[in-house]
C-alpha cells in the first residue's frame, strides 16, 4: 500500500456571482461560473495505523480544527475507518480571498484519504460528505470548471476557454458572513443560463457582493483601481477581498501596491486530481 502523497489543492475564481434569492432557512441562492486556476496549496499525507489525525503547518499557522482536519475526521466517521493520517499543509492561497482555499484543501483531503485508506467511495458519496463541510467543497471534488447553482451543491461541469489572469489580494480579508448579512446586498438578480454566459465569458454579469464588499473593505476598491491603471477591468471573486482581471496585454507589476499580493495565473484544463474517485457520470457543458 502506498503510504504517502504530495498533492495540490487549486484555487478558483468566480467569473461572475449572482444572488437570485434566499431560502427560508436563510441560505442564499446563487449562480456562478467557477474557474480552476494554478494558484495552489500543497498537501502532504502520510498513513498512520493508529487512527490518529495529526497535522503540521508548513507555512502559516492554521486553526486547530481546520477544514483538512475536519474533512479527514468526517471521512473516518462516515466509513468507520480505523486508519489515520499525518497531514502537512503548505498554504499559498490566501485566506478570506474568495478563492476557495480552505474548501479546496478539504476536497483534496477527501480524495487523497479515500485512496490512501483504500475506501473506494464513489464521487457522489464524497460530495455528500464535502457539502457538510462547506458549500464550495463539492465543486472542487467535481474536478472541472463548473456552472454552480443553489447554495453551491448544483454543479454542471464546464469546459472553458484557456485564460491568463491577474489576481490581486489586498492585505485585508473579508468575512463572508458580514457580506451576506448586509441589508444592502442585492438578492434579486435574474436567473441566467449557460448559453448566455457562453456568449462572452470574460464580461458576463457581475459579482452581486462587490458593492457591499467595497463598503466593508477599502482594499477591494484600491485593488480594482490599480487594475484600472493597467488598462484592465477588474472584478471581485467570490465573497472575499481578492479581485481579478483577464490579462489582455503585458502589465507593469513593479508598481503594484506593496500591501497587496499580485499574481499572474492561468486557468487549469481540469483539476489535478480528476479521476481520483469514481465518476458520477455528470455531462460536461462546453462554452468554447
Amino acid at each position: 500500500m502506498q503510504s504517502l502523497y504530495d498533492i495540490p489543492a487549486p484555487a478558483k475564481l468566480n467569473l461572475f456571482l449572482h444572488i437570485t434569492g434566499r431560502r427560508a432557512d436563510g441560505y442564499h441562492l446563487l449562480q456562478s461560473a467557477f474557474m480552476l486556476i494554478d494558484w495552489c496549496d500543497t498537501l502532504h499525507f502520510e498513513l498512520r495505523s493508529d487512527g490518529v489525525i495529526s497535522r503540521e503547518d508548513l507555512s502559516s499557522p492554521l486553526p486547530a480544527e481546520d477544514l483538512c482536519t475536519r474533512a479527514a475526521k468526517a471521512l473516518q466517521s462516515a466509513t468507520d475507518c480505523t486508519l489515520g493520517a499525518h497531514i502537512g499543509i503548505l498554504k499559498s492561497v490566501p485566506a478570506q480571498a474568495g478563492m476557495g482555499g480552505g474548501s479546496s484543501d478539504a476536497a483534496s483531503t477527501l480524495l487523497a484519504l479515500n485512496r490512501l485508506w483504500r475506501l473506494q467511495l464513489p464521487l457522489e458519496k464524497l460530495m455528500a460528505i464535502g457539502l457538510k463541510l462547506g458549500a464550495d467543497v463539492p465543486f472542487f471534488l467535481s474536478g472541472r470548471h463548473g456552472w454552480v447553482e443553489g447554495i453551491g451543491e448544483k454543479i454542471t461541469p464546464l469546459e472553458l476557454p484557456a485564460a491568463r489572469l491577474v489576481v490581486v489580494k489586498p492585505d485585508a480579508g473579508l468575512d463572508t458572513k458580514l457580506i451576506f448579512s448586509d441589508p444592502g446586498l442585492k438578492r434579486d438578480s435574474e436567473t441566467a443560463i449557460i448559453s448566455g454566459f457562453a456568449a462572452n465569458t470574460k464580461t458576463f454579469g457581475q459579482n452581486d457582493l462587490q458593492t457591499v464588499a467595497q463598503k466593508l473593505c477599502p482594499g477591494v476598491t484600491q485593488a480594482l483601481e490599480w487594475l484600472a491603471t493597467q488598462g484592465l477591468n477588474g472584478r471581485m471573486t467570490g465573497s472575499g477581498s481578492a479581485v481579478f482581471a483577464h490579462l489582455l496585454h503585458a502589465i507593469d507589476l513593479q508598481n503594484a501596491p506593496a500591501a497587496m499580493q499580485v499574481r499572474l495565473c492561468s486557468s487549469l484544463d481540469v483539476h489535478p486530481l480528476l479521476g481520483w474517485a469514481n465518476s458520477d457520470g455528470l455531462s460536461v457543458a462546453s462554452v468554447r
